[in-house]
């Protein structure tokens, strides 16, 4: 095993980032492109079922997130273990990340079941709890695989051997669609089954692609040298506690940050159904755009974690703002194309030119522009969390996480939007400025630990 990273300058750090950072990108995006999918066949079936259907995703998408956040405690141990060449340390910790994430995934599937009387006592109409709850009570089924494909998928890149997630996620999204179309509709002798549908065909893709990423451990020439599953009847608690006192912050930071979201699409929901179809459509645009930064922070805490096994805070350094100025850009490119064709986005989602969706478009407009303008800032925010994470720091990011995302994010969108009149748009500003400042936190923060040479 060739562990040892040779000495690097900025440009030959760019080409081994991006050499993890394209694939692990892309995958993200292709397995986002299953809720993009999911939210347009939902808007084919009408406004509500839009409304509901994207309320009930963005909820299972934040417990399915939190879950797969604390699992990525394996990641960083994995990345800093190979930098040291500790072949052992990587099978054991890989092995218990598995039991980790069934020991997550049954009290996550007991909460989804059970969400349809919080909903309603969150002021959502009978209907749209209705609806939404025929998606949830299937798509729980695939929390399991989503978890460990996320503790597999941190293994992979910690190892430096992410390009065949990309591919496996792209084969998962193909059959997503393909699933969607034939149960969402009731095509090729297949009954009708809307939304329920649309969750069934997540499901057996998302397992279908938690089992192709453990065949892959099992062939590739390299990854078949750790035996990751060897010792899978044995529990090892002192591991699994070095996980959960990793992983546990990692995961609170993900609930605060996509619990803000949530409770903003709520609120949205409290201001009429056609605000929250609005809020859809921006949100599922903004959220597919933001899975390549959020595949370059994976990029990120591997690189950044090899070096810490090296004891190289200047190659961690490096690695960190190297991301960060590569997500920096790449944001930057997507604001502009939001900005200059925001009706195009619109129509994606819906018939631009039928009389009744005309209030929904003019209500999405002005909150394409504001989330345009929060992209590069978010961009950078999660990338240097993810430059934070190689370090093994997570519980400070988390305390960080709580007054930025939910008291000034929260707190001045729910002003913005209720007591000031702004309405949806005031829930964006305000969310958006909870991430600017969350943004700046990260960064000064990886700047003192790398610079003052202050290792957590």
């Amino acid at each position: 095993m060739t562990s040892r990273l040779t000495k690097s300058n900025i440009r030959t750090e760019i080409q081994a980032f991006l050499q993890l950072a394209i694939p692990l990108a892309s995958a993200q995006v292709a397995q986002s492109a299953t809720g993009f999918v999911d939210t347009v066949m939902m808007g084919n079936l009408g406004s509500e079922t839009l409304a509901a259907g994207g309320l009930a995703a963005m909820t299972f998408q934040m417990v399915m997130n939190t879950a797969s956040g604390v699992v990525m405690g394996v990641g960083p141990i994995v990345a800093q273990a190979y930098g040291a060449g500790r072949k052992a340390q990587i099978e054991r910790v890989t092995g218990q990340g598995l039991w980790l994430a069934l020991f997550l995934a049954i009290p996550m599937m007991f909460l989804i079941g059970h969400l349809d009387s919080f909903m309603s006592q969150l002021g959502q109409t009978a209907t749209t709890v209705a609806l939404a709850n025929s998606y949830l009570d299937v798509i729980l089924w695939a929390l399991f695989p989503t978890i460990g494909f996320a503790m597999l998928r941190g293994v992979v890149s910690g190892l430096s051997q992410a390009r065949p997630v990309m591919a496996i996620v792209i084969g998962g999204t193909l059959f997503n669609v393909v699933g969607n179309y034939v149960l969402g509709y009731g095509k090729f002798g297949f009954p009708r089954m809307e939304l329920a549908g649309l969750a069934l065909a997540s499901t057996l893709s998302l397992w279908g692609m938690f089992l192709a990423l453990v065949v892959y451990t099992f062939k590739h020439k390299q990854l078949k040298t750790y035996r990751f599953f060897q010792d899978l009847h044995r529990l090892r608690p002192r591991i699994l506690w070095q996980l959960v006192c990793i992983g546990v912050p990692i995961g609170v930071s993900v609930a605060l940050e996509y619990g803000l979201f949530t409770v903003v699409t709520y609120l949205m929901g409290m201001l009429g159904t056609e605000v929250l179809a609005a809020h859809q459509i921006v949100f599922q645009t903004v959220f597919v755009i933001f899975m390549v930064p959020l595949g370059m922070s994976f990029a990120t805490t591997a690189r950044v974690g090899q070096w810490l096994g090296q004891q190289n805070l200047e190659g961690a350094r490096r690695a960190g703002y190297v991301s960060i100025s590569v997500a920096a850009g790449f944001m930057a490119l997507t604001a502009i194309a939001l900005l200059t064709h925001p009706q195009q986005v619109i129509g994606l989602y819906l018939d631009l030119g039928d009389p009744e969706n005309a209030n929904v478009v003019k209500l999405a407009a002005p909150m394409i522009a504001i989330s345009a303008l929060a992209q590069i800032l978010d961009g950078v925010q999660k990338t240097t969390m993810g430059a934070l994470y190689g370090l093994q720091d997570t519980r400070v990011p988390m305390l960080l996480s709580l007054p930025t995302f939910w008291g000034v994010g929260l707190t001045s969108g729910y002003l913005l939007g209720f007591h000031f009149g702004f309405g949806g748009v005031g829930l964006w500003i305000g969310q958006s400025i909870g991430v600017a400042i969350a943004a700046g936190v990260f960064v000064w923060r990886f700047q003192q630990l790398t610079t003052h040479k202050k290792l957590p």
